[in-house]
């Protein structure tokens, strides 16, 4: 991201509507769709066998500061091409930038995609999926699409189908055929990254994951670990963690699908707050964590509290984010200044009387500015459109593996070494 300013990034899913169909983003569909072309391309089908015994671990790059984010690299297509995606467990559709032609694209590190003429038909259950009920055809050849993220960014295509290249954690080489969008109308929103697209891992049947199950390959369960150093890995299945070593929440079932607990309570300093009922949803695509007005001002009082009579003063010159301290001297890392600032935790029921704490330390919660001033990476969700949802982002989730189990419909977590991926089942804990 250029410039000082830093913005929360939000990829964060709040409507999915189709490119012909009404809403808001009609003007702008029926401009700029186009009629899907047919290609001389043409790439075999690839045999999946069921392998449910094994998974998928992939290396992340990036870092919630200075950059901004972490992306992953997928392979893509025959011949295969490698794309930089942003993994985002907060959607379900997987999109490239797509040379279709491209009507408007962003910066990428690849050249953009070149599609082939499998296109997924209309009446495809992926398609459905994508659309509200009673959705009507104009093109039943293909799918077309629009997604909007929360941050004012959108992409408009077509969904086809290509195959991505995995290596297992058993050795074998697996080619799976799957669905993605072709976007080729993008908006970027206000925290644009110049990517080659997303990398969807919602509870979607357009998700990832969730195509990856349909096929056998893997159990539908995706998870990350991302290193407060920078880097990570994200992975597919559930042979990479001890369950037993897990804490574990069960998902909430909001109308919105996303991954998301129910009935948070914040926790400040090991102690209860009053702010309880909290609807939390953890989403991979945001670089920060949100809490709602509410949560968000009760959160700051504390903290602020906390710091009376620290060798710390509030900073109106350093605007990396709405909220930053400046010391005597500039600080060079967290361990500087996490002395005065309390861990606080989000605590859920988990089935039985005991609560799952989700607990963030002071280092899963600031930042160290390029100036030198310890700044806040927890922002007013409501303020940033996010209504009443408080949101985990990257920030708060690094240095821990976090699970979320589709299967068991449950999140889970636990510290852990994300600096190295793992071979085989459970090296990491």
């Amino acid at each position: 991201m250029g410039g000082g300013k830093i913005v929360g990034i939000l990829i964060f899913v709040v409507v999915v509507v189709s490119a012909a169909g009404g809403g808001g983003g009609e003007n702008h569909q029926q401009q700029q769709q186009q009629k899907w072309w047919k290609w001389m391309s043409s790439t075999s089908a690839a045999v999946v066998n069921p392998v449910v015994s094994s998974s998928i671990v992939l290396p992340l790059y990036g870092n919630v500061y200075p950059l901004g984010y972490y992306y992953v690299q997928l392979n893509i297509g025959q011949p295969s091409r490698p794309f930089f995606l942003d993994p985002d467990t907060g959607s379900d559709l997987t999109w490239l930038q797509c040379d279709a032609p491209c009507v408007r694209c962003t910066t990428a590190p690849h050249p953009f995609y070149k599609p082939n003429n499998d296109l997924v038909p209309c009446k495809d259950p992926l398609c459905a999926s994508l659309h509200p009920a009673g959705y009507k055809c104009e093109s039943p050849e293909q799918c077309d699409y629009q997604v909007d993220y929360a941050d004012g960014g959108s992409s408009l295509g077509v969904l086809l189908n290509d195959v991505f290249h995995f290596n297992m954690t058993s050795g074998v080489r697996m080619i799976p055929r799957l669905s993605l969008g072709c976007g080729y109308d993008q908006l970027p929103g206000q925290s644009y990254h110049p990517l080659d697209g997303v990398l969807g891992l919602g509870r979607g049947k357009t998700s990832i994951v969730s195509q990856l199950h349909s096929k056998g390959v893997v159990q539908n369960v995706v998870g990350h670990c991302l290193s407060g150093r920078g880097g990570g890995f994200l992975f597919f299945g559930d042979e990479v963690y001890d369950s037993s070593r897990i804490v574990w929440t069960p998902m909430a079932h909001d109308r919105m699908k996303h991954y998301s607990a129910a009935s948070g309570e914040l926790i400040f300093g090991g102690k209860g707050t009053g702010l309880k009922n909290l609807f939390v949803v953890f989403d991979s695509g945001s670089s920060f964590s949100y809490l709602n007005a509410h949560t968000y001002e009760g959160f700051i009082s504390l903290l602020k509290k906390e710091l009376n009579g620290k060798p710390l003063r509030e900073t109106k010159d350093d605007y990396t984010l709405p909220l930053c301290w400046k010391g005597r001297r500039p600080f060079k890392t967290i361990n500087d200044v996490k002395k005065y600032f309390k861990q606080f935790a989000l605590s859920f029921g988990n089935g039985w009387k005991s609560k799952a704490h989700f607990e963030i330390p002071p280092e899963s919660y600031l930042i160290i500015s390029s100036k030198g001033s310890v700044c806040l990476g927890v922002l007013n969700g409501t303020e940033a459109g996010l209504q009443n949802v408080n949101l985990i982002g990257d920030i708060s989730m690094q240095d821990k593996m976090v699970i979320y189990d589709n299967e068991k419909q449950a999140i889970g977590w636990t510290s852990a070494n994300c600096d190295r991926p793992p071979k085989s089942s459970n090296m990491i804990m």
